[in-house]
């Protein structure tokens, strides 16, 4: 088994990311898949944390004459869902797990309170924080710098479809040019979209590193814990 180069990290996985090839709900074959990494980083000795998008289920106000406030409510509640079901397919192998919400809803989660995290997290518990912050207007991106910031997280592991950051989009673009490392305020200069600017800025003021990687292969999280190079470093 690889040494893990991080004690306690924070994994932020996109809504998408669960929704597989499917493009929208749930694929349990990929929660499962993302669980089995987990279990692997908490027998490493990481301490894990995890923050879930949305996006799979709802994402904005979806092009609808919508308030954007009610439309936030509505993503939260996507997290919360994405959150008990990455919490099944981690207890179903064995991985204790809890899930702290923003907003309270006492029946299925627990309220998010600091201590009580870092106390699982020290137990070697897996703590997945839904609802975001519990305020519109601030992204799961965001929730992931915040909490990563109050758990003293020594790395955020940002998850997502491409396998790194570009100076465009690789999709469209086929001249696009990869980043293996990059500076936070370059990210902030050069609008790349790593995480949105209050993420970034929020990483930057509490030198926390960023590494962007792709999900295509679950092994990469174990990839990126060992200090293998992958993907994007964001860093001081």
């Amino acid at each position: 088994m690889e040494t893990a180069k991080y004690k306690r990290v924070m994994l932020k996985l996109s809504g998408e990311a669960l929704a597989g090839e499917k493009g929208y709900g749930i694929d349990f074959a990929i929660a499962q898949e993302i669980a089995a990494q987990i279990k692997v980083l908490v027998e490493m000795g990481v301490e894990c944390g995890v923050v879930v998008g949305g996006g799979n289920i709802w994402r904005g106000r979806n092009g609808e004459d919508m308030d954007r406030t009610t439309a936030d409510y509505m993503g939260m509640m996507a997290t919360c869902i994405n959150a008990l079901a990455l919490q099944d397919s981690l207890e179903g192998i064995g991985v204790q797990t809890r899930v702290q919400t923003a907003i309270e809803m006492k029946e299925v989660a627990e309220p998010y309170i600091r201590r009580r995290a870092m106390r699982h997290l020290e137990k070697g518990r897996v703590v997945i924080f839904a609802a975001g912050t519990g305020n519109p207007y601030f992204s799961t991106d965001t929730t992931a710098a915040l909490r990563a910031a109050e758990i003293e997280a020594d790395v955020i592991l940002l998850a997502k479809k491409v396998d790194g950051v570009y100076d465009k989009d690789p999709y469209k673009y086929e001249d696009a040019v990869k980043f293996d490392e990059l500076k936070y305020i370059e990210v902030l200069e050069k609008g790349l979209q790593v995480m949105d600017s209050t993420a970034t800025s929020l990483c930057m003021d509490n030198n926390i590193p960023i590494l962007v990687f792709g999900l295509d292969k679950p092994e990469n999280i174990i990839r990126a814990i060992g200090g293998e190079k992958i993907g994007t470093l964001v860093k001081k």
